[in-house]
Formats: C-alpha cells, sequence, structure tokens
C-alpha cells in the first residue's frame, strides 16, 4: 500500500542518519517481524535534525491514516533541505560535527547473512518508483548540508 511505502521511506531515513541497517544487533526473524508490527521503531541516533526526526516519526507510525501522503512528504522534505541549504558555512560546520559511533556496526554489518523468511499475506515485492529516489537522494542531501 501506499501507507506502507511511506513507512519504507522511514525506515530509509533512519538508514541514511544512522549509516547503518535498521536492527542491526537483532535476530532477523519473526519475532523482530512481530516486534516491529507491535510498534518498536529503531533508536533515532543523537544528533538527528529535529524536523528530520519529526518527520520520519510521522512516516513509521504505527497508525498508517497518521503518516503523511506522498505529496505531503515529498514537501516538507523539499523544506527541510532548502532551510539546511541556506544556512552559512559557519553554521554547517558546527553541526557537522556530530560524531557517530560505528565501532560494533562495522563488525555485525560485515558478518550478517540474508535470510528467507515465509510470512503469508505480505505484498509482493516491487522495484522503487522514481518518486522514491528521488526523496532518498534529498534525504541524504539534509544530512549532508547539516
Amino acid at each position: 500500500t501506499f501507507k506502507s511505502d511511506i513507512y519504507s521511506i522511514a525506515i530509509l531515513m533512519w538508514e541514511i542518519s544512522s549509516g547503518q541497517p535498521p536492527f542491526i544487533n537483532y535476530e532477523h526473524d519473526y519475532y523482530l517481524a512481530m516486534n516491529i508490527v507491535n510498534g518498536i521503531r529503531p533508536k533515532i541516533v543523537l544528533g538527528t535534525p529535529l524536523e528530520y526526526k519529526n518527520l520520519m516519526k510521522r512516516c513509521w507510525d504505527t497508525d498508517p491514516s497518521k503518516r503523511p501522503d506522498i505529496y505531503t512528504l515529498v514537501d516538507k522534505i523539499c523544506e527541510i533541505n532548502l532551510f539546511y541549504q541556506s544556512q552559512s558555512n559557519v553554521q554547517l560546520e558546527e553541526n557537522n560535527s556530530l560524531e557517530i559511533n560505528n565501532s560494533n556496526s562495522l563488525v555485525n554489518y560485515a558478518i550478517s547473512t540474508s535470510k528467507v523468511h515465509q510470512f503469508e499475506n505480505f505484498p509482493e515485492p516491487r522495484n522503487a518508483t522514481e518518486g522514491i529516489i528521488l526523496i532518498v537522494n534529498l534525504l541524504s542531501n539534509i544530512l549532508k548540508n547539516y
């Protein structure tokens, strides 16, 4: 559904801000899938811009009706992007001092393997649209300019 696509964008937002896949320290199994269905979300990285964080939380809300539609999402991402592009270089340099601790994640990521899980009633996979690719590029640009 379109609302599940918005959730997926929130997860991509988290991956972009953290620099790692979500739930890297969890076994990717039925129990993780059920925890996600029951509302567990990745912990937001310290230093993530407030507007970005709030948008990400709206997009992964457990109630799909509270998630923004794609047009609202694109407008908000563009607004955040323009804000950070308009900041002076001094402010950007101060904001770019954010450090993310990836010491454990690289090791965990290197040894993780793909697994196939069979769940009933999951939608068929499909390719990303040009709109999704545009959104991911805008999100990357926001964090690069932050």
